[in-house]
């Protein structure tokens, strides 16, 4: 389109203010997470000979940090494999950081039914959209919400905002759905949880691999570059997680969520190869890399 003619001249408009900004701020190091803002600022750092660190959240990095790949000095990565993009002997293999207040859920479950007032007997699915929501997945628990019913499944549904107004008139139709527009205790939520039907993004997933709960994830078909699918891939690969096709999902979600309930032995599976993909306190590992990086 027309609009791209303008991005060379964009281009060197944000390097000039990315070279004033580090001048003016004097970093010491340069932390970048991706995305179209940290490409100029790591750029210009590079060549004012900070040094600086790449951050690669997904499983399939974004271009900005494919191209900052041969500058940084170093590049934390929350996927093994990440060789195929980045040079080997610069990456650190440390995890994304998560909250610790929303992953920590050891022995909150009592607490939890009685928060979400739910039946400690009866299996609990979890819905998350992300905090938008995600149409297609709340549309798919709609058209199963008797399924779930019938079939004595207890859910506890995140819709986002724009979904929030039509899911409430569910509520009194179906005594075993919870629904909320934003779940604020997420501990509570995990907690209670025996399998979470979530997105893909970067932290959805590291914190479903730091909770070791079996999860159906449902990519977004709508983020760069495909990434949801390539995050949930690399689960599906080591026999961690299942995936189902966003395109799919309204067809297929019950069942897959009725066979992984009743199907103890593949619970268990999931359940010991996503915790070995579990990265204890990568925040604090990202950081000493950080402060390591710093010239003396």
């Amino acid at each position: 389109t027309y609009k791209n003619l303008f991005f060379p001249f964009k281009l060197v408009q944000s390097l000039i203010s990315a070279r004033r900004i580090v001048k003016q701020f004097k970093p010491d190091v340069v932390v970048g997470v991706g995305g179209y803002a940290s490409g100029p600022v790591l750029r210009m750092a590079v060549r004012l000979k900070i040094p600086t660190v790449i951050q690669e959240q997904n499983s399939y990095p974004g271009i900005t940090n494919k191209l900052l790949a041969n500058k940084a000095d170093k590049i934390c990565v929350a996927y093994s494999g990440m060789e195929k993009y980045f040079p080997k002997d610069k990456i650190y293999l440390t995890g994304n950081p998560v909250r610790e207040d929303v992953v920590n859920i050891n022995g909150k479950k009592e607490n939890a039914c009685a928060f979400f007032k739910l039946n400690p007997d009866i299996k609990t699915v979890l819905v998350i959209g992300g905090s938008l929501g995600a149409r297609s997945i709340n549309e798919s628990v709609e058209k199963h919400l008797e399924f779930f019913e019938k079939n004595k499944i207890q859910v506890i549904w995140q819709t986002g905002k724009a979904y929030y107004s039509k899911a409430l008139e569910y509520i009194s139709k179906y005594g075993n759905l919870r629904v909320f527009e934003f779940i604020t205790q997420m501990d509570l939520a995990y907690a209670v949880a025996d399998v979470v039907v979530s997105r893909a993004g970067a932290i959805a997933v590291s914190e479903i691999c730091a909770i070791k709960k079996p999860a159906i994830l449902i990519p977004s078909p709508n983020v760069a570059e495909d990434h949801q699918t390539k995050n949930a891939q690399a689960l599906v690969n080591y026999n961690a997680a299942l995936m189902i096709k966003d395109s799919e999902a309204q067809e297929v979600l019950g069942g897959a969520v009725l066979n992984l309930l009743q199907d103890g032995n593949l619970r268990g599976e999931l359940i010991k190869n996503i915790a070995a993909l579990d990265f204890k306190n990568a925040a604090d590992v990202i950081a000493d890399l950080v402060f390591n990086t710093i010239k003396k």
